[in-house]
């Protein structure tokens, strides 16, 4: 079983769902739950095997605070919603392995109660997953003790995953961890994305193919979930393109609607700019850009190294620091150019897209094996004798 709980962006969903669909295309023959707070991520194709439970929709608002993004319902009745589907889900489909998607209790603390229950079911493996990059070591320590973190990783976890590069980022020192939480840690690699493209389905393919983009010479802008991302998508939309170079600008499902009708009505003044508001797997774009201009997310970034396109990162700065660290870690390497966002403008933009690309450019080699190495680990889980007695350290 995979949860995330998917209350800003697609991140955690789409970090899940890879994870899922390499599970269920292996030789383990497994079957697959996710839960989710995303209500499209049942839609997206899966091997057989994996299936998903849609959680009630939470929302976080700019002040970083959640709020229900559908039922008129008081936080407290939501999250307590929450809860009692997912422990009810983990009781009744009585997983071998329950992974759960940075938040060691979840939103809110809804996982608590579930918690509780895996810790007294001894055949219940439960594992955190971690991206490569949480915030700055002062604002990670706030947070874990806001949220009794440690405790509940010392408590009811029996591995933690980080699915990075240490040789990039470690977080076991960057955070100064204690030895009983960093002796669970085990980095895996970046999630290599290209494998996403053989579950693409027929009919998304065919939706790209009716844009007729050019096989080369494209740049693709893309803005994650676009709820956060108007700066970049109107600085982009703004820019002076190099002749037979073709503007692709992905806006994302969650892209306020004035902002998109500002961008739809510039386009219909650029004949070399086209609008993408969502398309269900990005990686055709991207597999088929010449270089890219992003902000600096966790899966937006894998997917360059993946497919090692040119890029451009505009991290966000606010209301985490985790974008611009992992940005400046990656320009350390020579792996992408970065631009900090109080110096965006379409003319910075349009600089760096009449920059040449290096011909034959020589790229720092990165750890992309966190798929392969979660499967070893998997595994590894399952053939380890369950305790007989409640996960405690």
């Amino acid at each position: 079983m995979l949860y995330s709980h998917d209350t800003m962006g697609l991140g955690h969903k789409r970090r899940n769902l890879l994870i899922a669909q390499t599970l269920g295309s292996s030789d383990l023959e497994a079957n697959i739950l996710m839960i989710s707070g995303m209500r499209d991520a049942s839609d997206v194709s899966t091997p057989d095997g994996v299936d998903c439970l849609t959680l009630p929709a939470l929302c976080k608002r700019e002040d970083g605070h959640y709020q229900s993004r559908r039922l008129r319902l008081d936080l407290e009745e939501i999250i307590g919603l929450r809860s009692q589907l997912i422990r009810t889900a983990v009781k009744n489909f009585q997983p071998d392995v329950l992974i759960v998607d940075n938040v060691p209790r979840g939103a809110m603390r809804e996982l608590d109660p579930t918690l509780e229950y895996v810790q007294s079911q001894p055949h219940i493996r439960c594992v955190l997953g971690l991206r490569d990059v949480l915030d700055t070591p002062e604002a990670v320590r706030q947070d874990w003790r806001r949220g009794d973190y440690t405790e509940a990783l010392l408590h009811y976890y029996d591995a933690i995953w980080i699915y990075g590069d240490a040789n990039l980022y470690d977080l076991r020192q960057e955070y100064d961890l204690s030895a009983d939480i960093t002796t669970k840690m085990k980095p895996l690699g970046y999630l290599n994305q290209r494998p996403r493209l053989q579950y693409v389905r027929s009919s998304v393919r065919a939706s790209l193919d009716a844009l007729n983009l050019p096989n080369d010479n494209l740049v693709l802008c893309s803005v994650g979930g676009g709820q956060d991302g108007a700066a970049l998508a109107q600085s982009f939309a703004q820019a002076t393109f190099p002749k037979a170079m073709t503007g692709v600008l992905l806006t994302g499902p969650f892209m306020p609607p004035e902002v998109r009708k500002t961008l739809l009505a510039q386009v219909a003044h650029n004949p070399q700019l086209h609008i993408v508001d969502y398309l269900e797997e990005p990686t055709l774009l991207l597999e088929q850009a010449s270089r890219v201009i992003a902000m600096g997310g966790y899966n937006t970034t894998c997917e360059i190294l993946s497919f090692q396109k040119p890029a451009l990162l505009v991290p966000r700065i606010t209301p985490r620091q985790e974008q611009w660290i992992r940005a400046e870690r990656l320009q350390k390497r020579g792996l992408v150019d970065v631009l900090h966002p109080d110096n965006l403008s379409p003319a910075t933009l349009t600089e760096w897209l009449h920059q040449p690309i290096p011909p034959g450019q020589v790229r720092s080699p990165v750890n992309l094996n966190g798929l392969s190495n979660l499967l070893i680990e998997v595994r590894h889980l399952l053939m380890t004798t369950p305790l007989s007695a409640p996960h405690a350290s």
